[in-house]
């Protein structure tokens, strides 16, 4: 008598004590429809603070219940990662679907070497029974995606004979967790042939790998598989504004922001992202300004500041940040990042001082300012900032790597290649861990293609590295020169400036585009990482002399 519980709630006109709490989260568990939802997390976000780290039983319950809504980002909100592995490690008992499954949304949460540890050792001693259950299986394929351990959760997904809708959203969204965007459009035509009919958070999660992968084309025909009733609803809504934003669809976006009623924060937030993205800082304020106060939230004045960032407006910039009460240290960071990108690093500096005065240090405050270095070819600020990182956050490899990556690009910027290349390798070596590679990717018709430096697997390979010629020595005509900064690893024997810059992801997939027959219209190039200088100098000259539309998009 589920409803029955929510009804006698409506009457309550005192606040749920710890014991009625875990019978409410209990009955929003079992009910799960869309008073449930809203009743649960009303519930979960308004519960004492003293609940939530002495109460063990109530967190359980309300573990569960976000277990059964899918809700995993509400777990990320409260904090619960921890505490459910330590309620964990109690347990001397028999273990049900129940626990595996919370215990695998907790280790997906935190993804550490102790969820790490926990979570596979948990997995390959479960029994066999529990291997066909769909909501722990789900639940254990989510938590190898955040572990990166994509091979055994594609395995786990192929050896399951009863896939559902939960399964196929497992592996969509672990493709997308783990920047496999593509393969989630291979999943959709899977799924149509096998008769399973995505739903909301299916269409969500296709949305999302729209976003990373920032192919229009690709975007419209997402949305046109959209059923209307699902396009209607305002996260959907939202969802697309962002989408069509990181595609460099702003016209669009704004279209479908117009077009929502009630707009809430995220609606406002989205579209203001969306302009800032596309370097439209002045819109970008303009819309933060329009939007009423008690809709404003952080993340309202981290986009409208990171607008300002992008578009070089640092007066607008300290205008906004002077005005924000309560200044939070992504506030703070967006503020720094603003200031280095045009080289104030004395007044970023002040800022990282005096939140340190009350604060411990934060490392993407150092991070920004080292990028700020790299791009002022300040060898010195760029050396001192990244010592310091390394001695403040010692454990932060991958953060701390990409550093090592920015301060051997300054040397390359100044031709001491050999020195860049031995710095480089000997952090990556003692930090044990990878550097990202960089990747673009075009659309051709209907695939995707995707390239990476000096990728030479593409079936037309010769014909692209020809193109490459071709249109550096149209370049090289009017006056262009290599750019010799933009190398980033020492140039080895039988190699020179223009073969290691030629061989660049971004210029195989521009040229790829320019072999077609007839030269598309609309050409797109979208990358994972910053594009390069001297690549962006190229597209850009090719688009002027070709009047073809060469879209570079810049997504982190």
């Amino acid at each position: 008598m589920t409803e029955k519980v929510f009804d006698l709630l409506d009457e309550m006109e005192i606040k749920p004590d710890s014991f009625t709490l875990a019978i409410l989260f209990k009955a929003c568990a079992e009910l799960a429809n869309d008073r449930a939802i809203k009743i649960g997390r009303k519930l979960l976000d308004e519960m004492p603070e003293n609940y939530r780290n002495n109460n063990n039983a109530v967190l359980n319950s309300a573990m569960h219940m976000l277990m059964k809504f899918g809700d995993i980002q509400r777990y990320v909100e409260n904090k619960m990662f921890e505490k459910a592995l330590d309620i964990f490690e109690q347990i001397h008992l028999n273990f049900d679907s129940v626990t595996y499954t919370v215990v695998f949304n907790a280790c997906a949460g935190l993804a550490n070497d102790r969820a790490i540890k926990i979570g596979q050792k948990l997995f390959d001693e479960m029994p066999e029974n529990y291997r066909n259950d769909n909501v722990v299986l789900s639940s254990a394929l989510h938590m190898l995606m955040k572990f990166g351990d994509i091979q055994n959760a594609e395995r786990i997904f192929r050896s399951n004979k009863k896939k559902d809708i939960i399964t196929y959203n497992a592996l969509i969204n672990g493709y997308n967790l783990n920047d496999e965007s593509s393969k989630c459009f291979k999943i959709l035509e899977e799924m149509r042939h096998e008769g399973i009919v995505p739903n909301d958070i299916t269409w969500n999660i296709l949305i999302g790998a729209c976003s990373q992968i920032g192919m229009i084309h690709r975007c419209e025909y997402i949305i046109d598989r959209i059923p209307l009733d699902i396009q209607n609803k305002r996260q959907i809504q939202n969802s697309l504004i962002d989408m069509r934003g990181k595609c460099g669809s702003v016209e669009k976006a704004q279209i479908a922001f117009k077009s929502i009623d009630d707009r809430d924060t995220v609606t406002y937030n989205t579209m203001i992202n969306a302009f800032g993205l596309n370097g439209m800082g002045s819109e970008a304020i303009q819309l933060y300004k329009q939007m009423p106060n008690y809709l404003r939230d952080e993340v309202s004045h981290i986009c409208v500041l990171n607008a300002c960032s992008h578009s070089g407006l640092v007066h607008e910039a300290r205008n906004i940040f002077d005005e924000i009460t309560f200044k939070t240290e992504k506030i703070i960071t967006i503020m720094i990042d603003s200031l280095s990108r045009l080289f104030l690093f004395d007044e970023a500096q002040k800022l990282i001082d005096n939140y340190e005065k009350t604060n411990k240090p934060y490392l993407i405050m150092y991070i920004s300012l080292l990028s700020g270095a790299r791009n002022n070819r300040n060898r010195h600020l760029s050396e001192k900032i990244y010592d310091r990182m390394k001695y403040l956050f010692p454990n932060e490899k991958q953060h701390l790597v990409s550093g090592a990556v920015l301060v051997s690009n300054i040397y390359s910027s100044f031709g001491e290649h050999q020195l860049a290349t031995n710095f480089r390798s000997n952090q990556i070596k003692e930090l044990r861990t990878n550097v990202t590679k960089g990747l673009s990717w075009t659309q051709i018709n209907d695939e995707i293609v995707q390239f990476t430096a000096h990728d030479n697997s593409h079936p037309q390979a010769s014909e692209i590295d020809s193109e490459i010629g071709r249109m550096t020595s149209e370049f090289i005509q009017h006056g262009y020169k290599f750019d010799s900064s933009w190398i980033t690893c020492e140039i080895k024997d039988g190699e020179t400036i223009q073969s290691v810059l030629c061989g660049h992801s971004e210029k195989k997939a521009i040229a790829l585009n320019f072999i077609q027959r007839p030269v598309p219209k609309f050409i797109q190039i979208a990358k994972n990482l910053r594009v390069c200088g001297d690549c962006r100098k190229l597209a850009f000259f090719h688009l002027d002399y070709s009047q073809q539309c060469i879209y570079c998009l810049y997504l982190r």
